[in-house]
């Protein structure tokens, strides 16, 4: 018979579920409740639907209920099978009547549901009479487990003041009981410690406020939340929580200050800047909403100000004006404090406070006084010495009022030019003053009290020397005037102009005019242009250098100063050999001859012995040098007969010289005519047997000797050396042989120089030597 039967066992209670597409999933059948036990008929299997207790512990099976076939006629014919999660384990069937236990304890929150199989089978034939069918066998769950705070502890931050009802924060519980069934996992809070002040909603855990609290008074409380499963009922299991819960600022408080009289004093002497007190404002808030600014009310005065310590939040008065004891000796202000952030929830309040503050001024022993920081004073030039400039006051601003007495800080540059009375500061001068020299004088004044000399101040005095008119007019340069032998009547040959030191209020203007005593002549004339300038023209046509070279014109040049000062300024008219057109070049050169008193031919005489006074120092210079340089062929003559030694012995080495006589080497030969260098091999050989039969004096050696160092010095292919060493002549009776080289190219190829490497470092480079010549050889 094809059918399927779902048997659904729940712990506490177990009840048969006939298998269904949604009994598939499990989790599906969370929501069934309660169940009536009903006997069902499910094709060919047979059910009903019985109750066990979850948890429950028991020595003997558990009876839950019972697979039943509709085939079976109860003679034991019929045999059951249980297979699946949990079967012969959990689960027992009794296979004859179908009938299943339950062996051990079972927990839904481990395990919720298990999936078995049921077959009926004929014990004769083994042959299954029902189709094995799947079943689900489900856990109901018991109140077994307490529920659980899992994200605690908790902490949380509320605006003081906020009102009844805001929410703070939110608790939640966890319960591993099936929330599906009963009411195990069904939790109710509720507040053990926090009254009066929160509440908590049952259901969500929601704490909110019960009341208005307020930071200043205290700012953290302690809540205990409880969550009961069970929804609270007898029995049912238990947790807490522990809330932290902060209080947040707000600016609910005005500032207020602690004193409402300050009383302060500062000196007289004190500087603007100095700070003179401090006053305090309290904010029992914290942070931006203790901040506050201070102001200075009903200071008409405006001596002081205030600033705020943004640190310390204390309030700094200083001045803002220098104070006087003697004019004014006390001070009262009223210093007003505002939070700076305000809370526009307490507008309805005024945040601020006021105080007062006196201040005393205390009298000091100040330093005398000038009436003016800065004096000017003015006085004509060339006054006579003692004249008064001006005075200069100061007095003691103490009530004692001491006596004064004045000085002049002199400098280098005034030293001497003035003196001030010490008594009652008159100034005067010490001798005349010149306004050209310097216009403006700077003095510093300083006034002493006479009881303390420590007590100065200082004063500036600025001097003006007014101009009076002492300086006549003059020629602002010296002109250089010419005019030509062909000058026609009437030409303006130079025009004029003047300065005058002084000065003038109305401007200068100045008169021209000729002296008196040239006024009269004929020879040239002045126009004045009536604009401070005056022109010089001819008075006749035509002029003669040969009559006179120079003219000398005395022109008068008169200021319009009070009095008027005039002055004779001499211009200098030089004639030059010219028609009309001036050529000043050569107008010069003429007048310079002139005053020399040399014609045109004198001077190109004089130019002329200069020049060859010159030829004759260049060719002096030239010889010297010629002298100083040697030729070429005497030095190295020279040099090579300094190295060439002449052995007659073995001597004590080539270093040993003064063993021989070389005089006979240094003696100067005439050098025979250069001739074409030659093969000379066949002649070196015999020249070599001829030395060996003569002394170092010889004729033919000297001839030899000569002939190779000629060959050598005007040889182009043959490179420079720095030194000669010919060895031509050993002497006779010597063990050790000729060192001569000139014999060599008969008789080296038979010779082994390989010794030579054994002579040391200092013979590396002759054993070279040798060694590549008997390498070329072979």
């Amino acid at each position: 018979m094809n059918s399927s039967v779902l048997l659904c066992l729940m712990v506490m209670l177990v009840q048969l579920w006939p298998c269904s597409p949604s009994m598939q999933n499990p989790s599906a059948q969370n929501t069934v409740q309660s169940f009536t036990p009903v006997r069902r008929v499910k094709r060919g299997w047979l059910w009903e639907p019985l109750f066990a207790t979850e948890e429950q512990i028991s020595p003997d099976p558990v009876y839950i209920g019972q697979l039943k076939s509709d085939l079976d006629k109860q003679d034991g014919n019929l045999k059951y099978i249980l297979t699946g999660e949990g079967a012969g384990s959990f689960f027992v069937i009794d296979e004859y009547n179908g009938k299943i236990y339950v062996t051990q304890k079972l927990d839904r929150e481990k395990k919720p549901f298990y999936t078995l199989r049921a077959q009926a089978i004929n014990r004769s034939t083994q042959l299954p009479v029902e189709p094995e069918s799947e079943f689900i066998i489900k856990v109901r769950d018991v109140n077994d487990n307490a529920p659980q705070f899992l994200d605690g502890p908790y902490v949380a931050t509320v605006p003081e003041m906020s009102p009844e009802g805001t929410s703070v924060t939110q608790v939640t519980a966890t319960d591993a009981d099936d929330p599906s069934y009963g009411n195990s996992a069904r939790l109710l809070y509720s507040l053990v410690e926090g009254q009066p002040y929160f509440s908590v909603e049952p259901k969500t855990g929601v704490i909110r406020m019960a009341s208005q609290m307020d930071r200043e008074t205290k700012d953290q409380y302690l809540v205990i939340i409880q969550a009961k499963d069970m929804v609270g009922q007898p029995g049912a299991f238990s947790a807490t929580a522990t809330v932290t819960i902060n209080l947040s600022d707000i600016n609910d408080n005005p500032p207020e200050f602690q004193q409402r009289l300050y009383y302060m004093s500062v000196s007289e002497e004190a500087p603007v800047g100095t700070t003179v007190g401090k006053v305090f404002a309290e904010d029992r808030d914290i942070g931006d909403n203790a901040a506050m600014d201070y102001f200075i009310e009903a200071d008409s005065s405006d001596v002081f100000n205030i600033i705020t310590d943004d640190e310390t939040q204390e309030g700094i008065i200083f001045l803002k004006k220098r104070v006087d004891y003697e004019s004014k000796r006390r001070y009262s202000i009223q210093v007003k404090a505002v939070n700076r952030y305000i809370d526009e929830r307490f507008l309805k309040e005024p945040f601020e406070d006021t105080t007062i503050v006196k201040i005393n001024v205390e009298d000091a022993d100040e330093p005398p006084v000038f009436t003016s920081e800065n004096y000017v004073m003015e006085i004509f030039e060339g006054a006579m010495s003692g004249a008064l400039v001006g005075v200069v006051t100061a007095r003691d601003p103490d009530d004692d009022s001491s006596p004064v007495r004045y000085s002049i800080v002199h400098s280098t540059h005034l030293k001497g030019l003035f003196s001030i009375n010490e008594h009652n500061g008159a100034i005067i001068t010490t001798e005349p003053l010149d306004r050209e020299i310097a216009s403006w004088h700077n003095i510093t004044v300083t006034a002493t009290e006479t009881r303390n000399p420590e007590k100065i101040s200082e004063a500036n005095v600025y001097i003006q020397v007014l101009d009076v008119n002492d300086n006549a007019p003059e020629f602002p340069k010296n002109y250089e005037t010419f005019v030509c032998e062909n000058a026609v009547y009437g030409q303006l040959i130079q025009n004029i102009s003047a300065v005058d030191q002084d000065d003038s209020a109305e401007g200068h203007h100045f008169f021209f005019s000729l002296a008196q005593e040239d006024a009269n002549s004929s020879h040239f004339t002045l126009k004045d242009n009536q604009d401070n300038t005056a022109g010089i023209f001819t008075g006749k046509s035509g002029f003669s250098r040969q009559e006179q070279f120079f003219f000398y014109l005395p022109i008068l040049i008169q200021d319009n100063g009070t009095p008027p000062l005039t002055s004779t300024n001499t211009l200098t008219v030089t004639v030059c050999d010219c028609d009309t057109e001036v050529n000043t070049f050569y107008c010069r050169y003429g007048a310079f001859m002139y005053s020399l008193g040399l014609s045109t031919e004198a001077l190109v005489a004089v130019l002329a012995c200069i020049l060859i006074f010159l030829v004759f120092f260049l060719a002096l210079v030239t010889i010297r040098q010629q002298q100083q340089q040697k030729p070429p062929f005497s030095e190295k003559m020279e040099e090579f007969r300094e190295n060439i030694v002449s052995y007659d012995d073995e001597g004590g080495g080539e270093e040993d010289t003064e063993a021989f006589d070389i005089s006979a080497l240094r003696t100067r030969t005439v050098m025979r005519t250069h001739k074409p260098r030659r093969k000379v091999a066949s002649e070196i050989q015999s020249l070599y047997r001829q030395s060996l039969q003569v002394g170092p004096d010889s004729a033919i050696f000297r001839q030899f000797i000569s002939e190779k160092l000629e060959e050598a010095n005007t040889d182009p292919s043959v490179p420079p050396y720095d030194s000669l060493q010919t060895y031509a002549f050993e002497g006779t009776g010597s063990l050790a042989g000729s060192l001569s080289s000139l014999g060599s190219n008969t008789s080296d190829m038979d010779q082994s120089y390989d010794y030579l490497a054994d002579w040391g470092p200092h013979f590396k480079q002759l054993a070279g030597m040798y060694a590549s010549h008997r390498t070329v050889g072979d």
